[in-house]
């Protein structure tokens, strides 16, 4: 791994990223882990492969492996709905039906659930709501269930709340007393716990400065720290390893049954429970899962077949996790590295223009479309005018009339952006624009209208709300 170390710590220095800490494991042993750089710059605080690190996305395989340890127990079922499991608060089918929104589609991301993700720092005044208060505000499904993939965080935090009406436990609870402390996992926890906090990673932003402390109102998607350490062991349960110190809180068949790809997300890729699956990776196939948010981006991959597991965590932007990922995945598998050299043999040729083509609409979008915008506030007339030469013009209520920009209508979806206020107090902590994402089914273009924070120091939300308009003259 020699070389590995050497790219390491090269990037770090060339890329101004602060730490970063990889721990591999093959044939059920730890062969490598290591920390380099700053955990904490300010107080000189280096990396090790202890370091707890923020996981971003990683939180969803292991949520969904506390929700299987339910569907194990016979509490949950992954084929019925998951509003069965939803006391306090129901998602809301604006098209399809509720009832087709299962566990494991709610797991898949294939739902109906629209992009969705809420910031909330520690020094500001807005409290994070409760997860019955957020599904009430925006648990909708804008497809329906089993029509397509869509990557939807809050269906993470829908799920968090399924494991705590299921198990009588907080969702963090039942996280550390039902997954962490039986795996031996003493450096995770959901959020920052009091007692773990000198093992922090802190979170860095652009400007090289830290990232004041911030959650989530889908903590199953997202708020789980690790170190390298424990998450490397975490894969290796996932490699049904059977370590002497870990708990067998699934079976092998539970867990196989969480690496069987449901729904296609891109060619020879699929997900799972919790995890993303390419068949033909370099020759292998991989298991595994991402994160990216502000301060943080991370890699967890596994090899079954050659029952390896890499673990990288960056406690900044960084594009290193995957590069080193790939790296030690060829060091590792000779095989590996010579289809990856042979597939990216060099950087591809630039295109000449990367300026899309001008937007002509179709004769069936020409015309005024209206219809209205619905809010956890209440419904808000929409208004969309197609014009020959390409401009849509925009109305939202009694607002002024706006042009939609960077207009697309490819595979029966239109996408735009305008300017306009959607009337909510969750939007309106931050500058925004509004993003259409309409599908058009016959005579109405149907699906959401996503506000999506303008670039700021602060971490921008995506909050989305069900938009539906039916071309003006045609028979209901």
């Amino acid at each position: 791994m020699d070389n590995v170390k050497a790219l390491i710590e090269e990037q770090l220095a060339e890329t101004g990223a602060p730490s970063l800490a990889v721990a591999v494991a093959k044939d059920g042993e730890i062969v490598w882990e290591e920390g380099f750089g700053w955990a904490n710059r300010e107080e000189r605080i280096e990396a090790t492969p202890h370091t707890m690190y923020s996981l971003a996305s990683i939180s969803k395989p292991i949520t969904a492996t506390g929700l299987m340890v339910l569907v194990e127990r016979g509490l949950v079922d992954l084929d019925r709905p998951v509003n069965d499991y939803l006391e306090d608060a129901e998602i809301k089918a604006w098209i399809g039906s509720a009832d087709d929104a299962t566990v494991r589609r709610v797991a898949n991301h294939s739902a109906g659930l629209p992009v969705h993700h809420h910031f909330f720092h520690e020094d500001e005044s807005f409290a994070r709501p409760s997860m019955a208060e957020t599904i009430r505000r925006y648990g909708i499904l804008v497809t329906p269930p089993g029509e397509r993939h869509e990557y939807a965080n809050l269906g993470y935090g829908i799920l968090d709340q399924v494991i705590a009406q299921v198990s009588g436990k907080s969702y963090e609870d039942f996280m550390r007393e039902e997954v962490f402390v039986p795996l031996n996992m003493p450096h995770a926890s959901v959020g920052m716990a009091p007692d773990l906090a000198q093992h922090q990673a802190v979170r860095y932003g652009e400007d090289d400065r830290p990232i004041p402390f911030y959650d989530f109102d889908h903590r199953g998607a997202s708020a789980v720290f690790c170190s390298a350490h424990d998450l490397v062991r975490f894969g290796m349960f996932h490699l049904k390893a059977h370590l002497s110190d870990q708990e067998p809180i699934l079976t092998d068949e539970a867990i196989d049954e969480m690496h069987r790809p449901t729904v296609e997300i891109g060619k020879g890729a699929g997900y799972g429970i919790g995890w993303r699956i390419v068949e033909d990776n370099h020759g292998y196939r991989t298991v595994s899962h991402g994160g990216s948010m502000g301060g943080v981006r991370t890699e967890l991959t596994l090899v079954p077949s050659e029952r390896i597991a890499v673990a990288v965590l960056v406690n900044a932007a960084s594009g290193l996790p995957p590069r080193v990922t790939m790296e030690i995945l060829g060091a590792l598998l000779p095989e590996y590295a010579r289809k990856r050299a042979h597939k990216e043999p060099g950087q591809a040729p630039s295109k000449a223009s990367s300026t899309p083509p001008a937007f002509e609409p179709a004769a069936e979008l020409l015309g005024v479309w209206v219809g209205s915008v619905h809010t956890y506030n209440g419904a808000i007339p929409l208004t969309l005018e197609f014009h020959d030469d390409g401009d849509i013009h925009a109305r939202l209520g009694e607002q002024l009339e706006t042009l939609v920009n960077e207009p697309r209508f490819q595979d029966g979806a239109l996408t735009g952006v305008l300017l306009g206020d959607i009337g909510t107090e969750d939007a309106n902590r931050r500058s925004y624009h509004l993003h259409l994402n309409l599908h058009q089914r016959g005579d109405l273009l149907n699906g959401c209208i996503t506000s999506k924070s303008l670039p700021s120091p602060r971490l921008g939300n995506a909050l989305s709300y069900w938009a539906e308009v039916k071309r003006q003259g045609e028979s209901t």
